[in-house]
């Protein structure tokens, strides 16, 4: 205590009995959230027991990361320390998300070894907010469904119902995914791959068939392809014409590979691919067969 006979502290006796340092004692008196009880004759600081206290709550509140302008509106009872604790976790949410968005970044950066233009493009898609990486797939899939009345209506829907749902906090591999996939779903070349694979559904449909006979023939596909690579028969195989020919029957190869490259080829299957990572869904399934059934086509192309 001190030896002033005044029963208060010095700012020096303040700073050892509660180990922080006579200048960070002064600054926070001289910002207003520690005032001094009074002065002594010479002009010194002087604080009471209740300055000790307060002094405390501000180092507490300090290293939970509050501002003094925080610290003082609770010192000042404008606000309590729960709601100024509530506003600052809902800061701090954000902050970890934007963190955890750089370090996705700065991974794939080192990953890719990236340009500082592809720094800086893979950046600017990662902050995109979901209302704009939605818009890019909403006008993606309007070019490709625009006109075709005659889509098969499940194809349709499937089609409609695409999303992307980055998360808060994404992982490097989804950042690495969607910057990937935002690329491709802007390319003019994969636009239009795309509206060709929904072309050729509508012109292969009758208006009349029932919904779902696209599906009905991809898990047609499946059930046929799936044994024979089981079996170990090779799309180049002869063997293999046999399933090509209960899948086609004696349609033109050259006109259904064009078909089946434009729904089924490897760029589709990786965008389908970085869909499912971006939205952490499964792996789509079944890519191998329909694969199998483009090399087989590809095999028999020139013959």
């Amino acid at each position: 205590m001190s030896d002033h006979g005044t029963g208060l502290l010095t700012i020096g006796e303040l700073a050892r009995a509660t180990g922080l340092t006579v200048r960070t004692i002064r600054y926070w008196s001289d910002e207003g959230v520690l005032t001094p009880v009074t002065r002594s004759a010479g002009g010194y600081r002087l604080y009471d027991t209740g300055s000790a206290a307060r002094l405390e709550l501000i180092r507490t509140l300090r290293e939970l990361g509050l501002g003094l302008a925080d610290v003082r509106r609770v010192l000042a009872g404008e606000r309590t320390v729960a709601e100024v604790a509530a506003a600052h976790v809902a800061a701090l949410d954000a902050q970890i998300r934007s963190l955890k968005v750089i370090r996705a970044v700065l991974s794939t950066v080192a990953r890719r070894g990236s340009t500082a233009e592809e720094t800086t493009l893979m950046n600017k898609l990662a902050r995109l907010s979901a209302a704009e990486r939605q818009r890019i797939m909403r006008e993606f899939v309007e070019e490709a469904l625009h006109g075709l009345d005659n889509v098969d209506p499940d194809i349709r829907e499937r089609i409609r119902q695409t999303s992307v749902d980055l998360t808060d906090d994404p992982t490097p591999e989804q950042v690495d995914a969607w910057v990937e996939l935002a690329e491709m779903l802007q390319d003019p070349d994969f636009r239009a791959q795309m509206r060709r694979a929904v072309e050729f559904n509508a012109a292969d449909r009758d208006p009349d068939a029932p919904p779902g006979r696209s599906l009905w023939f991809a898990k047609r596909l499946v059930e046929l392809v799936g044994p024979a690579r089981q079996r170990g028969v090779t799309p180049e195989a002869p063997e293999a014409e046999e399933v090509l020919r209960e899948l086609f029957g004696d349609a033109d190869r050259g006109a259904v590979l064009a078909r089946m490259t434009a729904g089924f080829d490897d760029r589709v299957a990786r965008y389908r691919e970085l869909l499912a990572v971006v939205n952490r869904q499964p792996a789509p399934p079944h890519t191998e067969d329909f694969a199998w059934v483009v090399a087989a086509l590809r095999a028999r192309a020139g013959s």
